[in-house]
């Protein structure tokens, strides 16, 4: 991000990070399997061949005190005949009609497929609950918040009564900044223009700090009121967990026009020049990249009335870059938190020493869901930034080219002069080639990792190995004299800096480039 702003610093107005859409699940966990339902209907000493009747009874009571009598008075209420109708247009029809400017909205009813429970009899004759995927009722509750804004909470009416809650963090955010009384310009769910960038971002910061178990309780507790009576003997509390959610990094250009001669050219580098490790390594992929299995890995551009977008898929989570007016939003979703990786503690030993494990679900880790996508945004907009330069490739080049001093390691040593680098030459442009590929944006170059870069054969002997990490030490020492690497503090690790990362690619960019098609740019 630093490196990106270092280029278009004059040419944007702010920026602003946080989440988008956030959906979260709410599970009574012990009733998702046939041991916690046949548990509970041994708790509340209820045969199992009245399974039927029971739940029905359960789920008359469940609609009855969902709000559903309260909308169908207030003229709020739709049953839907089909899951497939947009249920987010329906109800922003009825807030429309109603000019309903706060509370509840509307609720809608649907059957849609779900996971629950039905009976079978084994060869006993006994009756037995049993898992499966099914349709029941399902409420969606739409509201205007007054925290959160517009948003939605959806009741599963029979067992096992899963809850799904959506909400925006630009919209809560609409709303933190109208409370402070700091004026902004949004379009959709893009603010174009803020009269102070810098609070905005404060507030939606403190998005992070909220205590989510929390606020989904009371949510709970407003579209299903009967919980847990219902349950008996058995009263189990929501599980609550992120099913989806998207950080957006909006940065807000002055001109709609820049933003689009400069767009047009970070697709074309994002599409020509990203390969599947790239796109990999944006999404914090290091060490060990590919996993047991299969992986897909897709990158597609469309180019719609709204505007042109880029998207890359690494499983079932993604990475687009796409504008809106004059905001150029990279946006990272995550719908299988289990494929990232995150450097946290166990769960089972919170105390414990951190280490590099899956990040969990649970609301307990969005925090850290959030620092992971903000971290991928950056790089991916860092990644663009080298397309910005408008140097030329003599001032870029040519103090590449001298020899230079080598900085002091210790006090009163005296400094080395050490050789100018040859960007067009076959070694150095390997060794050039080797530092600047993006996996090392994550967690920096280490001696072994460029001595396996720049020699395809494995060692033939110890003294042959020892010779060539010898090498690549002097290596790594030539281009930090150059200011080409900066050691990461407290480690054997090496970073390219951002200003070192525009030279190498342009040099590169040269090295490769056609004859007859720079005379002809010139011309």
């Amino acid at each position: 991000m630093k490196a990106f702003l270092q280029r278009f610093g004059a040419l944007v107005a702010g920026v602003l990070q946080g989440f988008d859409r956030l959906v979260f699940k709410g599970k009574l966990r012990h009733l998702y399997g046939p041991e916690g339902m046949h548990a509970f209907f041994g708790i509340n000493r209820i045969p199992r061949e009245d399974f039927k009747t029971h739940v029905a009874g359960i789920t008359k009571q469940v609609l009855e005190a969902s709000l559903v009598a309260e909308a169908k008075k207030l003229q709020r209420y739709r049953y839907l005949n089909s899951s497939n109708t947009d249920k987010e247009e329906t109800a922003r029809q009825i807030a429309a009609e109603q000019r309903v400017q706060q509370g509840l909205v509307c609720v809608l009813q649907c059957v849609e497929p779900c996971w629950t429970f039905d009976t079978f009899k084994d060869r006993k004759g006994t009756p037995v609950i049993q898992g499966e995927r099914g349709k029941c009722s399902h409420l969606y509750h739409y509201y205007i918040h007054p925290k959160f804004g517009w948003m939605y909470v959806r009741l599963q009416t029979w067992f096992p009564f899963e809850i799904q809650v959506g909400l925006n963090g630009r919209e809560w955010l609409s709303r933190q900044m109208d409370a402070e009384k700091l004026l902004y310009l949004r379009s959709d769910n893009k603010f174009l223009d803020v009269a102070d960038w810098q609070r905005a971002q404060q507030l939606f910061d403190e998005q992070l700090q909220t205590d989510w178990v929390s606020e989904l309780d009371c949510l709970q507790q407003q579209v299903h009121p009967l919980h847990p009576q219902h349950l008996g003997r058995m009263p189990l509390n929501y599980n609550w967990t992120v099913f989806q959610s998207e950080l957006a990094t909006d940065v807000a250009f002055h001109s709609q026009d820049v933003l689009a001669k400069w767009f047009d050219r970070w697709l074309r580098q994002a599409y020509m020049s990203y390969a599947s490790v790239d796109v990999l390594r944006f999404l914090g992929r290091t060490g060990r990249i590919w996993p047991k299995g299969r992986m897909t890995i897709l990158t597609s551009v469309h180019d719609r009335f709204e505007g042109k977008r880029i998207k890359h898929w690494v499983d079932h989570n993604s990475l687009k870059l796409y504008t809106h007016a004059n905001v150029l939003r990279p946006e990272t979703t995550i719908n299988n938190a289990e494929e990232i990786r995150v450097f946290r503690t166990a769960t089972n030993d919170p105390e414990g020493q951190p280490a590099w494990r899956s990040l969990r679900r649970t609301v307990a880790d969005v925090t850290q869901r959030a620092a992971f996508s903000q971290q991928v945004n950056e790089r991916y907009l860092e990644a663009l930034a080298t397309t910005a330069e408008t140097r030329t490739l003599k001032e870029l080049a040519e103090p590449l080219t001298c020899r230079v001093l080598e900085p002091a390691n210790k006090p009163g040593q005296t400094p080395r002069r050490v050789r100018g680098l040859n960007p067009l030459g076959m070694a150095d442009a390997a060794l050039l080639t080797a530092v600047a590929d993006p996996k090392w944006m994550v967690n920096g170059l280490r001696n072994r990792d460029l001595v396996a870069m720049l020699y395809s054969t494995s060692a033939e002997d110890a003294q042959e190995s020892r010779r060539r990490s010898s090498r690549v030490t002097r290596l790594l020492r030539l281009l930090r004299a150059h200011g080409l690497l900066e050691k990461i503090p407290k480690s054997h690790r090496y970073q390219v800096s951002p200003e070192a990362r525009v030279k190498i690619q342009a040099l590169l960019a040269c090295r490769n480039a056609n004859p007859d098609l720079l005379v002809s740019k010139v011309a």
